[in-house]
């Protein structure tokens, strides 16, 4: 085991070794797989919304049908598509940054993606069982109280699981980044990567328990009787809209601030500069998290608050956008007077500024809790928010996928593909989006299965669904480009795009499973290009003389206590009417706790690269 050059052969011990896996690099690429698979499905979901909306009075789906299918397509794409993707880039790029050999805890590592995916999986098995759920991503509780069959008890339990496991990899993100820094890595030398994970995992450690809570509730109220959101019996219907936005504004920045890293990593590698503006860039990620707390209620100015709250959010809301748009003025300034290189990365980010501006400054009209009033569940809202989450998220994830390939996987995706991808891509997705703006407001309601002809809605409609049709042409063509690039396996080699900044780019390719072989030492931002100019070949220096390196053994246990808990909800569901429900329900609970006892009493001390193993490595993979 303490080998190096141990090289496991054939297909199921490759597949095992995924399974089993803590290395973070390995896990970013689960989740990679994982989120492009529940992004693909979310996106089909989507096309069966624009298909049916295609045209006035149309059956394509049915009106229960459509309710599940726009429920599902949203949940999908901000639990099941956005968050892994977002943690895929955090686990590739993150340890890398701060020089460390892997994240502070790589067994809960392995724990959280597991829980994620059997949540996911178990949310996604409602289809073939009564029904999705049916009551918008959102779950309103009135609604998805009267909600019948198990749609929407397959939502409560499968976030639940799902939940669990981005918690533990949030507070998993955050001991990383605050103890493992390499020497002389202060925080104002942090990566803005990196900054903008570690302010993404502490929003994750305070916004995830409110909707644990909620679903806590939820849970209880359909399948024990415990009437919380029950107004008949002395519940609050309105308690689950706090509960649900004091996460779901928060979660928010938890998906955007990821994405500016990567932009700002992109700006500053393309422009051939260093990031303008850098502690004020600090400064507005640190604020935004701050805020993102202070404004959930802005979801609900039509609830009846009162005008002193609404004056309240409306005023948070506002302030939101000065850190923001000092972000937005910082990366203009960084291309100003750069030595700008158009790639792929490069064009994601230029769409992305003023598509992400269109996205806030419809926001900032939403804070004026009059106008509001008129734009609630209108069509102006879908409009608004896909703004921000395609035009800031995806974009950014489309960014970082081609900009990132070569250290996640060696390889360089082709830039002529790229470049017809985001074509396709972009211009879809304006199509389809910015004519909903006007949709709203000529009165067209959101979550409407069938619009009328004669209303004035058809040709916006139709748009709108042609321009999704190019955005999916488009993600079949970045499907195609992988697929290429991998049956090629050209390999990349270091710094590939030839002005990497930051530690991620001086490491050998294929990088090795301990990262590092000695610990490095930095000098100041930007620590690879410091090292360039200085002409270190090495691209580093070294803080340590090399030594035994200590490293954790694969482990199999995170897979069966995520097993235990997605058993256990099956019986949780089906307790009440099934004499066998209370038992898998005690089995699979089981499951877990043996799992934890397991791994609490065995003394699993990992294993040690020794010394003279690493002088004869060539940095091969383990």
């Amino acid at each position: 085991m303490s080998s190096v050059a141990t090289k496991k052969k054939g297909l199921g011990a490759h597949i095992w070794d995924y399974i089993t896996t803590v290395d973070h690099k390995k896990i970013a690429h689960l989740y990679l797989v994982a989120g492009t698979l529940f992004f693909v499905i979310g996106g089909i979901e989507a096309m069966l919304i624009r298909i049916q909306l295609a045209k006035p009075d149309n059956d394509f789906l049915s009106a229960g049908l459509f309710n599940e299918v726009m429920t599902m397509h949203g949940t999908t794409m901000i639990f099941l598509a956005a968050m892994p993707l977002v943690f895929a880039f955090m686990n590739a790029i993150v340890p890398l940054q701060i020089g460390a050999r892997d994240v502070a805890f790589p067994f809960l590592n392995s724990l959280g993606f597991w829980l994620f995916l059997f949540g996911g999986v178990f949310l996604n098995l409602s289809w073939f069982f009564t029904g999705a759920p049916d009551a918008g991503w959102t779950s309103y509780a009135s609604l998805s109280l009267m909600s019948p069959g198990h749609g929407i008890d397959f939502y409560a339990l499968g976030l639940q699981i799902s939940g669990a496991g981005t918690l533990i990899s949030g507070i998993n993100f955050l001991v990383t980044i605050i103890n493992m820094r390499a020497p002389g890595m202060t925080y104002m030398r942090m990566p803005l990567f990196t900054w903008t994970a570690f302010v993404a995992s502490a929003l994750i450690l305070f916004a995830f328990p409110p909707l644990t809570i909620g679903l806590f509730f939820m849970i209880f109220d359909r399948m024990f009787s415990g009437n919380f959101f029950v107004h008949t019996m002395g519940g609050n219907t309105i308690i689950w809209e706090h509960l649900f936005w004091i996460f779901g504004h928060p979660e928010v920045y938890i998906l955007i601030l990821p994405a500016f890293g990567i932009f700002s990593e992109i700006f500053a590698t393309f422009s051939r500069k260093r990031l303008f503006g850098y502690p004020s860039m600090v400064f507005a990620t640190i604020l935004i998290g701050f805020l993102g707390f202070m404004v959930w209620a802005h979801h609900m100015f039509t609830v009846g608050l009162g005008p002193t709250a609404n004056a309240i959010f409306s005023v948070a809301t506002m302030a939101i956008a000065v850190p923001t748009g000092m972000k937005i003025f910082n990366w203009l300034m960084t291309m100003w007077g750069g030595s700008i290189k158009i790639t792929t990365p490069m064009l994601y980010a230029l769409g992305f500024i003023p598509s992400f501006v269109a996205g806030g400054v419809t926001g900032i009209m939403q804070a004026s809790a009059p106008l509001d009033y008129q734009l609630h569940d209108s069509y102006f809202i879908v409009a608004h928010f896909h703004y921000v989450i395609v035009g800031g998220v995806v974009l950014a994830l489309f960014a970082g996928a081609h900009y990132y390939w070569p250290i996640m996987f060696n390889q360089m995706l082709n830039e002529t593909l790229g470049k017809i991808t985001f074509v396709f891509f972009f211009v879809g997705f304006h199509l389809t989006f910015f004519l909903q703006h006007f949709l709203g407001l000529m009165g067209m309601p959101r979550r409407v299965a069938v619009f009328k002809a004669g209303q004035g809605l058809d040709l916006f409609n139709f748009i709108s669904t042609i321009g999704a049709f190019l955005m999916a042409i488009g993600v079949i063509i970045l499907v195609i480009n992988v697929i290429i690039t991998a049956i090629k396996g050209v390999p990349a080699g270091r710094d590939p795009w030839e002005d990497g900044r930051t530690l991620e780019w001086a490491i050998p390719q294929p990088i090795p499973f301990y990262n590092f072989k000695q610990t490095p030492l930095i000098r100041g931002l930007d620590p690879y290009w410091i090292e360039k100019m200085d002409g270190n070949k090495e691209g580093m220096l070294y803080a340590e003389p090399l030594s035994d390196i200590h490293m954790p053994n694969n482990s199999f246990i995170p897979v069966v206590m995520s097993f235990g808990f997605f058993v256990a909800a099956f019986g949780a569901m089906f307790h009440q009417e099934t004499s066998w429900g209370l038992y898998v329900l005690i089995g699979g609970l089981a499951i877990t706790a043996l799992g934890m006892i397991y791994r609490s009493v065995k003394d699993d001390h990992g294993y040690y690269i020794k010394k003279e193993d690493l002088l004869d490595d060539k940095g091969g993979k383990h």
